[in-house]
């Protein structure tokens, strides 16, 4: 199964724009890997609640659409809330 996620490149970066996003019910991530610059991104909350709950997204490629171009990611890493349903960052590596 395919993913297709909308995001945002953000630019303020830091715990308190992150935290501002946080309470927008957006999630920050940035995406990473060998030859390519980092880059610090943001996607809707409910976007990602969802589809993250099925087993292949952490296996499989997905698909950022990020300013109107595609780009295939993996999830590296992920971290959640202590006790609410909600996600806090996602790392991702370029595909």
């Amino acid at each position: 199964m395919s993913y297709t996620i909308q995001a945002e490149i953000r630019t303020e970066i830091g715990k308190g724009s992150s935290r501002r996003l946080r309470h927008a019910n957006l999630v920050p991530a940035v995406i990473y890997g060998p030859g390519k610059e980092p880059m610090s991104i943001k996607m809707a909350q409910k976007d990602i609640v969802n589809i993250q709950l099925n087993d292949d997204f952490y296996n499989t490629d997905l698909t950022l659409v990020i300013d109107g171009k595609e780009v295939k990611v993996r999830v590296q890493a992920m971290q959640r809330h202590a006790y609410k349903t909600l996600i806090e960052h996602i790392d991702f590596k370029f595909a």
